[in-house]
């Protein structure tokens, strides 16, 4: 699986970021992950996933400092 952004031209055309390894013709998948307005499914979904983030880490999980990283990811960008 290959994931790019790509920017929306209009309703039904995308301009991707760069080009993908599909012959013309060929059907691919696409996945929006669309912001905006909350609905409960949603909102299930984000506390179960916080519920279970929480129990991945515990009070005693230490606190980790920008110091303690051996090697930066350049790509993360907060």
């Amino acid at each position: 699986m290959v994931v790019i952004k790509a920017k929306v031209i209009d309703a039904t055309h995308l301009e991707l970021s760069r080009p993908i390894a599909a012959p013309d013709g060929n059907t691919v998948i696409v996945s929006v992950a669309e912001s905006g307005e909350e609905d409960d499914e949603r909102l299930q979904w984000l506390a179960t996933s916080a519920k279970a983030l929480r129990s991945a880490y515990g009070e005693s999980e230490p606190a980790y400092t920008p110091s303690m990283v051996r090697e930066s990811n350049p790509e993360y960008a907060p």
